[in-house]
């Protein structure tokens, strides 16, 4: 039996990697010969370079940076075999560094993303990859760009501030001072948010709140990204701030894409490539794949649909695991999951459920169970 197991993390417990070997070692309890295959798997947040640096032998990389408040944070990303930096944006401008306060979207800066960029460059890194994921900021990604040279300019010709009140202060845009070493560097960005920059789908509206913008916030900061985009054109005439995914880390999204010619994709299609995911799975007798929770919210995309999509292809069986299955999961099996199949064995707390070594054991035993079934079926 060849197996493609291809797992994403369960979340606060288990990592991509060790769901993916606790599936072999079930396995090959039943299967001793099997020949498993272990794929990491994220959508682009947060685990990107965790799964991507375990599953593809690379190493973790420390930067000092900024935080989304401009104080000093050490923050880590992933170097590939092939000197390819991947990066979470998170990591040095996430919603998690910060308290959450009233308007802070009004003084958050993705600065330290731009920090971060600059490290690998220096580092040698000319190919990234890069997740924008779990945004602090609504600052249309100027603090990045900021970092990496651009002028980023007020009345006076000096740098705007951090955060959307900078951009209530730009005027004016340069590239006099950008480093040379951005021309030979290409991004490739994990995202699966296709909100524009601006308007009532715009990351004004729809994502500022959700990081401490008031109300009567909302129009001003959206005011301010038009203008920025207005500015942009004159950088780039392709500017548009409808743009889908333009929207996605506070702006970030737009800044890479017409500053730094990213090209966007989703985040699992993203990590198939890189991982040469479909080549392994054309081979395969069986596919497993998984997350932490299974509901509606997988069928609509999340990365073991996709993972399913790219099996049907062609036409491998595929089952999954979950530590938890809720209304809606029974959709997964209308995207290309043939069975899935929770991982609790027994009446347990939270925090039980998701201690590592409970969940890395469930999830072997559960794996034993379904195997020892298949097997029945294949003689």
């Amino acid at each position: 039996m060849k197996a493609v197991i291809a797992m994403d993390s369960f979340k606060g417990s288990i990592s991509s990697i060790e769901a993916g070997n606790a599936v072999s070692e079930g396995i090959r309890r039943v299967f001793p010969d099997a020949d498993t295959i272990i794929k990491p798997v994220a959508d682009g947040g947060e685990g990107t370079v965790e799964a991507l640096v375990s599953g593809m032998n690379g190493q973790l990389c420390e930067a000092e940076v900024s935080n989304p408040l401009g104080k000093p944070i050490t923050a880590k990303y992933g170097v590939l075999p092939d000197n390819t930096a991947v990066i979470e944006m998170a990591a040095a401008s996430g919603l998690t560094l910060i308290p959450l306060f009233v308007d802070a979207p009004m003084h958050t800066t993705t600065y330290g993303t731009g920090e971060l960029i600059l490290d690998a460059i220096k580092r040698g890194c000319r190919n990234f990859i890069i997740g924008i994921g779990g945004s602090a900021t609504n600052d249309g990604g100027i603090g990045c760009l900021q970092a990496l040279g651009f002028g980023m300019l007020d009345d006076k010709g000096q740098q705007v501030g951090f955060g959307a009140k900078g951009l209530m202060q730009l005027v004016r845009i340069t590239d006099d001072n950008v480093i040379p070493e951005l021309k030979e560097c290409r991004f490739h960005v994990a995202c699966d948010v296709t909100n524009p920059l601006c308007g009532e789908n715009g990351c004004s509206a729809v994502f500022a709140p959700q990081k401490g913008a008031k109300a009567e916030m909302i129009p001003i900061m959206d005011g301010y990204l038009r203008n920025y985009a207005e500015l942009t054109k004159k950088y780039n005439a392709a500017a548009s701030p409808d743009t889908a995914g333009a929207g996605a880390a506070g702006g970030l999204g737009f800044a890479l894409m017409y500053y730094l010619g990213a090209e966007f994709e989703s985040g699992i299609d993203l990590m198939i490539r890189e991982t040469k995911l479909e080549a392994a799975i054309k081979d395969a007798d069986i596919v497993v794949t998984g997350e932490g929770c299974l509901d509606s919210q997988t069928a609509m995309g999340k990365a073991p649909v996709g993972i399913a999509r790219i099996a049907k292809k062609y036409g491998k069986p595929v089952i999954a695991f979950s530590g938890a299955v809720k209304s809606g999961a029974e959709l997964c099996n209308q995207n290309g999951i043939d069975a899935y199949f929770p991982v609790l064995r027994t009446v347990s707390t939270l925090e039980q459920a998701m201690d590592r070594t409970n969940a890395y054991r469930n999830l072997v035993d559960t794996a034993e169970q379904v195997f020892r079934t298949i097997k029945l079926f294949s003689k």
